[in-house]
């Protein structure tokens, strides 16, 4: 037998392009002791890859190496076991890569109910979910009452910090890059604001939606909506960098805001990133799966058929024509 698999071939230098990566063609490898091997059924997409695939080694993981197999969250069936943890049959979730089938040892694989589609699985319980839960929880400490905004809010982080925000009772305002995905914050997650950072009178909206100033930031992007929301910023506000996408692609990050704005308004800000917090998987997970289940969050899947598609679905995410948590079906 043999399976597809999409390995990374150069680093990038600014765009994604499909010439970075190859569909490989490989042999069904002979499973050893204490191994599995997952058929996988769907796979996640995420701005993070962009990170994974650099040369840094200073990062908070270690880059894919050449020619190895692009690492990426899916999900899958076990369909053959050396491992008694694991049974043939078991419906698992982990870093099991850009790949048809995978080989696992069972230490980072999480097993996972037929009960939940893949897409509540993939869009709320996995990376996506936990780490809006982790960021607004734990990081930015929300208090009912309080103003938060939130950038690349229609993405699949920022659209479940809104929610989980507003259930909470904070005025929440969601800035993205296109009417329809303002009117989607707006309309279909209830969030108070949903501002266009590209309308020329971004600044005159973000003044009237939060007249009295924004307490918390849940930064995703980085860009041109950084510094009116920074400045916007009360006394003793607290901001949490989850990622800076408006800067993955360039050669030279763009400058961020002044240190004096950090002084005069006592801020605190907290750069985050899950795999420092692995070891709350099953803690958030449950969190959420709660949450999911009471209805009290909603999602949306972008879905990329076929596994040779899945470059064109990482260039997505940096273009911003996705709709929702983008996810491979194999």
């Amino acid at each position: 037998m043999t399976y597809r698999a999409i390995t990374l071939e150069k680093r990038p230098i600014t765009d994604i392009h499909a010439d970075l990566f190859r569909l490989t063609i490989l042999d069904k490898p002979t499973l050893k002791a204490g191994q599995v091997l997952v058929k996988l059924s769907h796979i996640s997409l995420d701005p993070a890859m962009r990170g994974w695939m650099s040369a840094d080694e200073n990062s908070y993981i270690s880059p894919v190496a050449l020619g190895d197999i692009m690492r990426a969250s899916g999900i899958g069936y076990v369909v053959e076991s050396n491992n008694e943890a694991f049974p043939k049959g078991t419906r698992v979730m982990g870093l099991l890569g850009l790949t048809e089938y995978a080989v696992s040892d069972g230490k980072k694989l999480h097993k996972i109910p037929d009960s939940l589609s893949a897409e509540a699985i993939l869009c709320v319980i996995a990376l996506p979910g936990i780490t809006a839960y982790h960021g607004l929880f734990e990081v930015l400490k929300p208090e009912a009452g309080q103003t938060i905004a939130i950038t690349a809010a229609a993405g699949s982080v920022g659209s479940l910090v809104g929610q989980m925000a507003r259930n909470k009772g904070l005025k929440v305002i969601g800035v993205a890059g296109t009417k329809e995905k303002c009117d989607w914050l707006t309309k279909e997650l209830k969030f108070d604001h949903g501002l266009n950072y590209k309308d020329d009178d971004f600044i005159t909206q973000l003044a009237a939606a939060a007249p009295n100033g924004i307490d918390l930031f849940f930064e995703n992007t980085g860009g041109i909506a950084q510094a009116p929301i920074f400045d916007a910023m009360n006394a003793h506000g607290r901001i949490a960098v989850c990622g800076m996408i408006a800067d993955y692609n360039k050669v030279e990050p763009a400058p961020g805001p002044s240190w004096l704005g950090i002084i005069k308004k006592r801020l605190t800000l907290q750069g985050f990133t899950m795999p420092d917090h692995f070891d709350r998987i099953s803690e958030y997970g449950q969190a959420l799966g709660g949450m999911l289940a009471r209805g009290e969050l909603s999602y949306r899947a972008h879905i990329v058929n076929g596994l040779e598609h899945a470059p064109e679905g990482i260039s997505l995410l940096f273009s911003g024509n996705n709709k929702g948590k983008v996810i491979v079906k194999l």
